[in-house]
């Protein structure tokens, strides 16, 4: 009796996992740094003084159509805020010039319901 109620643990635990897994994991598709808020990845890439946010729901594009925002840059003890806008598909984009190593970004977003609200910290590295 007790072999078969640890293998019924040990399948029991096993499916379990696998559904735990099975929306996928949050990946960089654009060779920046992502955070995941809810079922919203966000992607950091920054490009020269660009910061571009690419924005996925559940590893599917999310249109950034009717999406406002704003990133807060820190450096030390010094901030800097910029606001974001849609730049066609599932991208966001701010003009930030400062973003070096080290810096931490703060991002919030007002998706397009004007209600919700996602945010998330990066550090750029």
């Amino acid at each position: 009796m007790q072999k078969i109620l640890g293998w019924l643990v040990l399948s029991v635990a096993a499916l379990a996992g696998g559904l735990a897994g099975a929306h996928g994991s949050a990946t960089a598709n654009h060779g920046g740094i992502v955070q995941t808020s809810g079922e919203t990845w966000l992607e950091l890439v920054v490009k020269g003084d660009t910061l571009q946010l690419y924005l996925q729901d559940d590893g599917d594009d999310m249109p950034t159509a009717g999406i406002s925002g704003k990133l807060t840059l820190v450096k030390g003890a010094a901030r800097s805020e910029f606001t974001l806008k849609p730049a066609g598909g599932n991208l966001l984009e701010a003009k930030a010039p400062g973003a070096v190593k080290g810096s931490k970004v703060l991002a919030v977003l007002t998706l397009d319901d004007k209600k919700t609200k996602v945010s998330t910290t990066f550090e750029i590295k």
